[in-house]
């Protein structure tokens, strides 16, 4: 099932793009610039950055520590380890597959980078049914399955 997460970007409904979208157990976070912090140096902007996916990762069911791969694009080379200095506070034990570039501009002349993000959200058995892909839609309530299978694909199981 498909859930996009809408943000409060203003370029949303003219380009068409949601925040993030969660497809499955899978998070992918739109590149997200660091609104509200123009004036910011480099470490501030990102720091923005992340407070903005932070709040959009938990909209999707997802947190850091679920990111497996970010992509950072810079507007100035000498901001590399500033930026990544941040980057590797939030990541230093998670340590997701990066990437990151130099582009000659951004949407906003005033952002200095901006970063994507991919999450996996470890698959999770509520209900203690190993036949079944709960992620909270068969189980609890609704759950049926009394440990034998609701009938639904577990996508981690059934492979």
């Amino acid at each position: 099932m498909r859930k996009n997460i809408p943000g409060t970007s203003p370029y949303e409904p003219i380009i068409g793009f949601s925040r993030a979208v969660r497809i499955g157990d899978l998070v992918f976070l739109s590149g997200t610039g660091p609104v509200g912090a123009d004036d910011q140096d480099a470490a501030g902007q990102a720091r923005r950055i992340f407070e903005i996916a932070a709040d959009s990762l938990a909209q999707a069911g997802a947190s850091f520590e679920d990111v497996v791969r970010t992509r950072i694009y810079l507007t100035h080379a000498e901001d590399w380890e500033a930026v990544g200095r941040v980057h590797g506070e939030f990541f230093g034990e998670i340590r997701p597959a990066a990437t990151m570039v130099v582009v000659a501009a951004l949407l906003n002349p005033a952002w200095r980078l901006e970063i994507e993000m991919e999450a996996a959200i470890p698959y999770s058995d509520d209900c203690g049914c190993e036949d079944c892909d709960c992620d909270g839609e068969c189980c609890g309530d609704d759950c049926d399955c009394d440990g034998e299978g609701c009938g639904k694909e577990n996508p981690t199981t059934d492979q």
